[in-house]
């Protein structure tokens, strides 16, 4: 059986009004046409709704006993077709998954997740580690937001820029080039590296670089995450080029140089990255407005522009 939702609408008017006039009113349509309306229910549903008792009409058994739930289920149509604009952060129950790049996690994760905890006490935030091969999480559903610094290539997934952040060299105080000579393109590659790569490649765009000037580095070691790399930085002499954002916080908790990159190398752009699926979901768009707010800030005090 074919269902008009129209004829919802009509019997909830009928049975909150008692009257094919006031429902026809309350819908705003003629009288004529809500006794038509009134007619189709009667014969979808095989009860009379509404019989006339002297000059008013009485609900039977039958719709007194679905009042209730019709109009329940017509609020619950209603909020389908026509969803608030309103978002109620007090009362909203969602998990939000996320992949961040590391070092963006450790950087404003925390504020986020703080935020998130201030205005929806029921969101959850899962944070997922960053794959060593390209998937399509966030086109699947199964990752709402991603942080990075690559741009998506599918043309579904949104992406924006919200920050960038130059690259600089990482050495500990003891290496031989934080003893106060300008390094030079030839000292940096002449140096020992170490390099991030969730894939364990030993190369990257820097050594396309480096072999435009005819240098080539020497890569020791590599490591999939940041964090990792800087540990290793710390203990021995080596060399990590890393973005400055992440690096001027890893400097003060760990006894770390900075040292201007001797290249000319674009910034390394901060992105957010998420499926288009959710450009009009409001849960959503709050948590992007937050996220976009907490790396912002971590740009701010960490001198990313």
């Amino acid at each position: 059986m074919q269902l008009d939702l129209n004829l919802l609408a009509a019997l909830d008017a009928l049975l909150e009004e008692g009257s094919v006039t006031a429902a026809a009113d309350r819908l705003h349509v003629t009288a004529p046409a809500m006794s038509r309306s009134l007619g189709r229910i009667r014969r979808t549903t095989g009860d009379q709704i509404l019989v006339r008792t002297g000059r008013t009409m009485t609900p039977t058994p039958y719709a007194i006993a679905v009042r209730e739930q019709v109009h329940e289920l017509l609020h619950q149509v209603q909020g389908v077709l026509a969803p608030s604009r309103e978002l109620d952060l007090t009362t909203l129950e969602r998990t939000f998954t996320l992949r961040w790049h590391d070092s963006l996690l450790a950087l404003a994760g925390p504020a986020l997740l703080t935020a998130v905890r201030e205005q929806a006490p029921g969101v959850r935030l899962r944070f997922v580690a960053e794959s060593s091969v390209d998937t399509p999480e966030l086109r699947r559903g199964q990752v709402d937001l991603e942080a990075n610094a690559s741009r998506p290539t599918a043309p579904d997934v949104r992406t924006e820029q919200v920050a960038q952040t130059r690259l600089v060299a990482v050495v500990r105080r003891e290496h031989p080039l934080a003893r106060g000579e300008t390094v030079t393109a030839e000292r940096y590659a002449a140096a020992e590296h170490i390099t991030v790569s969730r894939r364990g490649k030993l190369d990257n765009a820097l050594d396309e670089v480096l072999a435009r000037l005819g240098l080539a580095r020497r890569v020791v070691a590599t490591v999939p995450t940041e964090a990792a790399a800087f540990a290793f930085a710390r203990d021995a002499d080596l060399l990590l080029t890393a973005p400055e954002v992440t690096a001027r916080s890893a400097a003060a908790d760990l006894g770390l140089t900075l040292l201007p990159l001797p290249l000319d190398l674009p910034p390394a752009p901060v992105l957010l990255s998420w499926h288009q699926r959710y450009d009009t979901d409001r849960a959503h768009v709050w948590l992007r407005d937050l996220a976009r707010a907490a790396l912002v800030d971590s740009a701010a005090d960490n001198s990313i522009v």
